[in-house]
């Protein structure tokens, strides 16, 4: 049986690591390269940064900051925000990125999944899908940091991603994003098992149990979280412990 992985997530704002709640009002968190080499030594088994407005500010993600972080980390790390050629996932992989996240621009260009995946393969391009759950009960796409809804649902995306080369989904739900009452535990439980690919479920993680349940009831293989890791109120050494008593296989 494969490990379920614990993932901090390092949201990246002007150089520095942010966290905000259901998207908005964000905080400053500290210094990703630090908080990076901290959560390796700490028994993270990824990290994921993301440049959270690249997109929105038609920038491209620091290639600078991926160096610095991969000179001071030893497990693998994704890096996202602004990815929309070849040639962006390229620098990030010169710069040590292990793998790279899209979202906005492959929405809006799906071939881009298929020429990443192609390129560099499939375990290489990570979809991350930002969802929120409407009024009749369906959860829809958003794009551009969550700023932009569309008529998308979020199966129906994530299917013909995978259909195209994702070899990975980030599933952030909207509605649990920064609340910590829990994840998103209906739609990560349909994609992890209607999907040939890994699932990491975002959003919403605020104590051990909730993340026992992702990987017990919402079937997710992976779990990632920001602010009770970088505000220091969950130990991931400690939240391996737990889980590894509730039977559920990780990596201690």
């Amino acid at each position: 049986m494969l490990t379920k992985r614990i993932i901090p997530c390092l949201d990246i704002k002007d150089g520095r690591t942010v966290k905000g709640t259901n998207f908005v009002d964000l905080r400053d968190a500290g210094d990703p390269v630090e908080l990076g080499a901290f959560y390796a030594q700490q028994g993270a088994d990824e990290l994921v940064f993301l440049d959270i407005t690249a997109t929105v500010e038609k920038r491209k993600t620091l290639s600078e900051l991926v160096k610095r972080i991969a000179r001071q980390i030893n497990i693998p790390f994704t890096v996202g925000g602004g990815v929309s050629s070849v040639e962006d996932a390229s620098v990030l992989l010169k710069n040590g990125a292990d793998k790279v996240s899209i979202n906005t621009a492959a929405f809006k260009n799906p071939q881009l999944i298929k020429d990443l995946a192609n390129e560099f393969g499939s375990q290489f391009v990570v979809l991350a899908i930002d969802t929120k759950q409407e009024a009749d009960g369906e959860w829809y796409v958003y794009l551009n940091g969550g700023r932009t809804k569309t008529e998308t649902k979020c199966f129906d995306w994530a299917k013909q991603a995978v259909e195209l080369g994702a070899g990975e989904i980030l599933l952030t739900s909207m509605n649990h994003d920064g609340t910590k009452q829990g994840f998103a535990i209906d739609i990560t439980k349909r994609l992890s098992e209607s999907l040939a690919v890994p699932v990491i479920a975002s959003g919403g993680g605020g104590t051990m149990g909730h993340f026992a349940d992702v990987f017990k009831n919402g079937k997710a293989d992976a779990a990632l979280a920001a602010s009770i890791f970088h505000f220091k109120e969950i130990a991931i050494q400690d939240l391996k412990r737990y889980l590894h008593e509730e039977k559920i296989e990780v990596r201690i």
